[in-house]
């Protein structure tokens, strides 16, 4: 039997809501609540804890961004935001994955992309696979005052640990990872799990920002010098 999986949808357009509605029931995945502006959105996260939220970025009211923010801050075990938003690479998007989102999505999404993209986050994967979310920091990296940046203290990590997040920051995956330390991949999942544990952040999306808003990884890729 599969666990059950809770989603809020938010979203200022009712077609939207109601087809992303109609897709996730038809995979047996659960909307619990649906919201048409970020206020609505935090207090449906507040009365029925889902598991992922997916979340516009353009809302009356309060904003996606706004929500998002709320929703982390709340409740650091709290559920996953899935932003979604009809521009690809926008600078909303940057500043919604520095405000703990797990990821973004296009609104023209397929079905079976949608579904696989909420179970996905729910398994604490990001959506953004590294080198994307790598592209689109570097992009907005301190950039126009409209991103927050949320500083993280890496004195935590052990030097292996910072040589693994500089090269998380950079997009490498476990595999990548596990060839240039000259590690198991066993060993790699293990230090990367204990840097996201540390640094209190939700997945490798995240820790690509980090690397970039902390100055351990400097824009143009390459790790900055310690």
């Amino acid at each position: 039997m599969t666990e059950s999986l809770r989603v809020v949808v938010a979203d200022d357009q009712a077609l939207v809501r109601t087809g992303f509605r109609m897709i996730l029931e038809s995979e047996g995945i659960e909307v619990v609540a649906e919201a048409t502006n970020g206020v609505e959105a935090v207090e449906a996260v507040r009365r029925t804890r889902p598991d992922v939220v997916l979340m516009d970025i353009r809302m009356p009211e309060m904003d996606g961004l706004e929500a998002t923010r709320q929703i982390g801050s709340r409740d650091a075990d709290g559920p996953r935001v899935i932003i979604l938003t009809t521009f690809d690479l926008d600078r909303y998007v940057y500043a919604a994955l520095s405000a703990g989102a797990s990821g973004f999505l296009l609104k023209d999404v397929s079905p079976e992309h949608l579904a696989g993209a909420v179970r996905m986050v729910r398994s604490g994967d990001a959506l953004l696979a590294p080198a994307i979310t790598r592209r689109l920091v570097e992009r907005f990296a301190r950039g126009d005052g409209d991103t927050t940046v949320v500083h993280r203290d890496l004195a935590a990590l052990t030097p292996r640990e910072l040589e693994v997040m500089g090269l998380l920051g950079r997009g490498l995956s476990n595999a990548e990872l596990a060839g240039r330390l000259q590690l198991s991949e066993a060993t790699v999942k293990t230090h990367v799990a204990r840097i996201l544990a540390k640094l209190r952040i939700r997945d490798r999306a995240q820790a690509v920002v980090v690397a970039y808003e902390t100055g351990l990884v400097s824009v143009g890729g390459s790790a900055a010098t310690r």
